[in-house]
């Protein structure tokens, strides 16, 4: 719950201030058991985290979080893609869908949709609400098999990338 808490605040102020150049790792990220960890760590040059940490965006989450000073990252460092993983897991919600773009009856839709499409992930996530809809969901987080050699470029507003590497330590 904290770590959903904390990663919606870093969204909402990555969303205000137009960064992309802010990546996350989770240092405990694990499949199983599930789980993101208790470290989220952000990456990014050291004056772009400064400007960024001297803003007030974990206002409210200061007594529960514990914020260390930059850090540099150690030479044998590996490096991953931490990416978001979008999943079709509202059956239902397909069929309306389907149902309002071919002007189609439940019964057609539940025939070209059977329950079985829907996608059961297995991947840690964090409870979040997004900036855009103010709607609430699980955002998935996939960690990519280490590589030796980083990988630059930008970051979306969740600090996520599709190919953009991160420290992993």
């Amino acid at each position: 719950v904290l770590m959903g808490a904390l990663f919606s605040k870093l969204h909402r102020a990555l969303v205000t201030s137009e960064q992309t150049r802010i990546g996350v790792s989770f240092p405990e990220y694990s499949l199983k058991p599930r789980k993101l960890g208790s470290i989220l760590r952000l990456h990014a040059e050291a004056m772009v985290l400064d400007s960024f940490m001297g803003g007030s965006w974990m206002k409210g989450l200061t007594e529960y979080t514990a914020v260390s000073e930059i850090q540099s990252v150690p030479q044998e460092a590996h490096h991953c893609v931490f990416k978001r993983r979008q999943f079709k897991t509202n059956v239902e919600r397909l069929r309306r869908r389907r149902m309002k773009r071919h002007e189609e009856d439940y019964n057609e839709a539940a025939a070209a949709i059977p329950s079985e499409v829907a996608q059961r992930p297995n991947l840690p996530f964090a409870t979040i609400r997004s900036q855009s809809t103010q709607q609430r969901f699980q955002l998935f987080i996939e960690r990519e098999e280490t590589q030796s050699e980083p990988v630059s470029g930008s970051f979306n507003y969740y600090g996520l990338s599709d190919g953009t590497t991160v420290p992993w330590f």
